[in-house]
C-alpha cells in the first residue's frame, strides 16, 4: 500500500505559497530509513496533479521501494527568470532540501533521480547536467531539448523567462551543459530520452541524442510510434523505472 500526500508550505526562494505531492510507501511512513527518491516534472500549462490524474504513477510505484515527489514550477520551464521568481533554484535546490526534510528522502547520489516530460524533460535533463553529481540517472520524455528552438513558440514566456539574455552557450543550454561535464560525471550520470516519431518536438531529440552520444554521454535514446500524448507518456513511465533499476 502507499500513500499520497498534498503538501503545502512556503518556499523562501520564490516568496511564494507552494505546493506539491509525494506517493510514499506506506509501511515507511513509520521508518527511520531514508527512501529512495524520484523528482517527477509536470509540463508547460501543467501544475503537480497531472501526473497523478493523467498516467498510473501510484500503481507503478505501489511495490517499489521508492518516493515520487511532484513538485509544481508554473510555466517557468525550470529556469531564474529573468522577470520573475528563480524556480530552477527552488527546483534544483529547495525542493529536495525541504521534501528530504518532510519525508526522510535519501540525498545520496546512488539513490536520487528526475524526470519529467515536455518542459519537464528540460527540466530535468538541466537539473542533472547541472548538478551530475546528485543524480544517479535523469530522463526526458518527449522534452524540449533545444530551448534556443521553443523561443518562436512561446514568445510572451519566452520573454518573462529568459529576456534578453542569450540562451546559447548558457547555463540554460543543454548542449551546453553537456560539453561541460568531466569524463567522470559522464560516466557515472546514467540519462534517458524518448520521444515518439509523431511528436513535434522528435527531431529535436534526435539532434540532442547524436550530440550527447559523441560527446561521450551515458544516454540512451528510444523512439517510437507516438505524438506529443498522456497515452505515450503513461507507457514510458513505466519504461523509465525499468531503466533507473528502481
Amino acid at each position: 500500500m502507499i500513500a499520497l500526500l498534498d503538501c503545502q508550505f512556503h518556499s523562501y526562494t520564490l516568496d511564494l505559497d507552494v505546493s506539491m505531492k509525494a506517493i510514499l510507501p506506506e509501511h515507511r511512513l513509520n521508518s527511520h530509513k531514508e527512501l529512495p527518491v524520484l523528482y517527477l516534472l509536470h509540463g508547460l500549462s501543467d501544475n503537480e496533479s497531472k501526473w497523478m490524474r493523467y498516467t498510473s504513477i501510484e500503481r507503478y510505484v505501489e511495490d517499489r521501494e521508492l518516493a515520487v515527489i511532484m513538485p509544481s514550477a508554473d510555466r517557468s520551464f525550470y529556469t531564474n527568470m529573468e522577470h520573475g521568481p528563480s524556480y530552477f533554484t527552488y527546483i534544483a535546490e529547495e525542493v529536495p532540501e525541504m521534501a528530504g526534510e518532510f519525508f526522510q528522502l535519501s540525498r545520496s547520489r546512488e539513490h536520487t533521480y528526475i524526470a519529467g516530460l515536455s518542459m519537464g524533460g528540460y527540466g530535468a535533463v538541466k537539473t542533472a547536467l547541472t548538478f551530475p553529481g546528485q543524480f544517479a540517472a535523469a530522463a526526458s520524455l518527449s522534452g524540449s531539448v533545444d530551448i534556443e528552438d521553443r523561443r518562436s513558440s512561446f514568445p510572451s514566456d519566452f520573454n518573462h523567462i529568459f529576456g534578453n539574455r542569450p540562451i546559447k552557450g548558457s547555463g540554460d543550454d543543454l548542449y551546453h551543459l553537456a560539453g561541460q561535464l568531466s569524463e567522470g560525471e559522464k560516466a557515472n550520470l546514467r540519462l534517458y530520452l524518448a520521444c515518439g516519431t509523431e511528436d513535434h518536438n522528435y527531431q529535436a531529440n534526435t539532434h540532442f541524442y547524436s550530440y550527447a552520444s559523441q560527446a561521450g554521454l551515458n544516454i540512451t535514446f528510444e523512439s517510437g510510434e507516438g505524438g506529443h500524448a498522456w497515452g505515450y507518456w503513461d507507457q514510458q513511465i513505466q519504461r523509465v523505472l525499468e531503466f533507473f533499476e528502481i
